[in-house]
C-alpha cells in the first residue's frame, strides 16, 4: 500500500513537471544556417508519407536536404520516397539505397551511408515514423545553436493510427514513458537522447567516432548521446514534442515492441529501470488490495490511485496538447506496462525487424 501511494504521488509530480517542460520558452535566432535532415527507413509503407510530408513543410529559411535511405532498392519504402519527389520537385530530396552492412545495428549502417552524402555542416536524424509541426526544424537547429550544447533531442508523444492496439500503445508513450523521461530528466536522474531526434553536427559527429562507433550498439540514440556528453558537451530537450506514429495491429506486435523497449532501458540503466517499479501504481494497488482481502482501505487505496492517474493522464494531455487514448483504457493500460516490466527481466534477447538478438550488459547486438 506504502508503494503505490509513493506511485501516485509520483504521477502527480510526472503532471507538475510536464506541464512545467512545456511552458518554457523556446531559443530563437535570427539565421537559418543549411540542414542535412537523414531518414533511415527500413520497409515503412502505411503512415511514411504523413511523416516525410510534414518534413518537407518546414518554416525554415535556410537551405534543407532532405536525405532517405534504404538498404535495398526493392523496398516499398523507396516507392513512397519516389512519389515524395515527385510531388514536392521544389525541393532537394535524394534517395540513398545501399546494401553494405557496417556492423550488426542495420540501422545505423544506413546513417553511415546517408552521413556520406550529406551536403552540410548540420545533421538532424530521425526515426522514420516521426512527423513534426512546421517550427520543428527552426526550434531544433535554434537550441544547437546554444553555446556548450552539443546534440538536441525531442520528447515524443504517442499517435494512434489504427484500433485498440495502437491506442494502448500510444497510451504507454505518453502517460509512462514521456512521463518517466520528464521526471528522470527533471531530477537530474538521466540524460536521455532519443531516436525521434537527434541534431548535431558534423564536426562534433567526426569527435565521437562518426556513426561507425555505434554500429554494434542496440540503443545507438542513448550511446550517441553518452558519447557527447562525454566530450562535455550537452544534449538538450527543447520544450516541444514530436509525434510518434503507432501502427500496432495486434497484441502480439504490441508486446513484441514493448518489451523489447523494456528490455534496452533495464540493459542500458538497471538500477533505474528496476527502480521505476513505483510508476506502476496502479497495478500494485490491485496486489496491495489482493493481499488485504480487498478490504475497504485496499479498496480505497486503489479507487484513489486510479482517480489520480486520471486526473495525471488529463493534465499530462493539455500540457503537451496531445490525447493518446480514452481515460477508461488506462486501467487497462497501467495493467498492461507492469506485465511488460516484469517480463524485461526474463531474457536478454530481442526482435527488432525482422531478426532476433542477444544483448549483452554493454548493450552490443549479437544475432542468432
Amino acid at each position: 500500500m506504502a508503494l503505490a501511494a509513493g506511485g501516485g504521488a509520483y504521477a502527480v509530480l510526472a503532471a507538475v513537471l510536464t506541464r512545467r517542460f512545456m511552458a518554457r520558452s523556446p531559443t530563437t535566432r535570427s539565421v537559418d544556417p543549411a540542414v542535412s535532415l537523414i531518414k533511415p527507413l527500413h520497409r515503412q509503407t502505411v503512415g511514411l508519407a504523413e511523416a516525410l510530408d510534414s518534413f518537407c513543410a518546414q518554416d525554415y529559411g535556410g537551405p534543407v536536404q532532405l536525405l532517405c535511405g534504404v538498404q535495398d532498392g526493392g523496398d516499398p519504402a523507396a516507392i513512397v520516397v519516389a512519389a515524395l519527389k515527385c510531388r514536392r520537385a521544389d525541393l532537394d530530396i535524394e534517395l540513398i539505397s545501399d546494401a553494405r552492412v557496417h556492423g550488426v545495428n542495420r540501422k545505423v549502417s544506413n546513417l553511415i551511408h546517408l552521413a556520406a552524402a550529406a551536403r552540410h555542416a548540420i545533421l538532424v536524424l530521425s526515426d522514420a515514423d516521426i512527423v513534426v509541426r512546421a517550427d520543428y526544424l527552426r526550434t531544433v537547429v535554434d537550441t544547437l545553436s546554444q553555446p556548450g550544447v552539443g546534440a538536441v533531442s525531442c520528447l515524443y508523444v504517442g499517435a494512434a493510427r489504427g484500433g485498440p492496439w495502437s491506442k494502448l500503445a500510444a497510451m504507454a508513450i505518453n502517460y509512462h514513458f514521456m512521463a518517466n523521461a520528464i521526471v528522470g530528466q527533471g531530477l537530474g536522474l538521466a540524460t536521455p537522447c532519443f531516436g525521434s531526434t537527434i541534431a548535431l553536427t558534423r564536426e562534433t559527429l567526426t569527435r565521437i567516432g562518426g556513426f561507425e562507433a555505434f554500429n554494434d550498439q542496440l540503443a545507438d540514440d542513448y550511446e550517441i548521446g553518452r558519447a557527447i556528453r562525454a566530450l562535455g558537451l550537452t544534449v538538450d530537450l527543447p520544450p516541444m514534442t514530436v509525434t510518434h506514429q503507432c501502427h500496432e495491429a495486434t497484441l502480439r506486435e504490441l508486446i513484441g515492441h514493448e518489451i523489447r523497449w523494456a528490455r534496452t532501458v533495464r540493459l542500458i540503466n538497471p538500477g533505474g529501470h528496476t527502480g521505476s517499479v513505483v510508476t506502476h501504481a496502479f497495478a500494485i494497488s490491485l496486489i496491495a488490495g489482493a493481499l488485504l482481502g480487498f478490504s475497504l482501505p485496499a479498496i480505497a487505496l486503489i479507487f484513489a490511485i486510479l482517480g489520480v492517474r486520471i486526473a495525471a493522464k488529463f493534465a499530462i494531455d493539455a500540457a503537451v496538447g496531445a490525447r493518446a487514448g480514452p481515460w477508461w483504457l488506462l486501467p487497462v493500460r497501467d495493467v498492461l506496462s507492469f506485465g511488460v516490466f516484469l517480463a524485461s527481466f526474463a531474457g536478454s534477447s530481442v526482435d527488432w525487424q525482422g531478426r532476433r538478438y542477444r544483448v549483452d550488459r554493454n548493450g552490443v547486438l549479437t544475432s542468432l
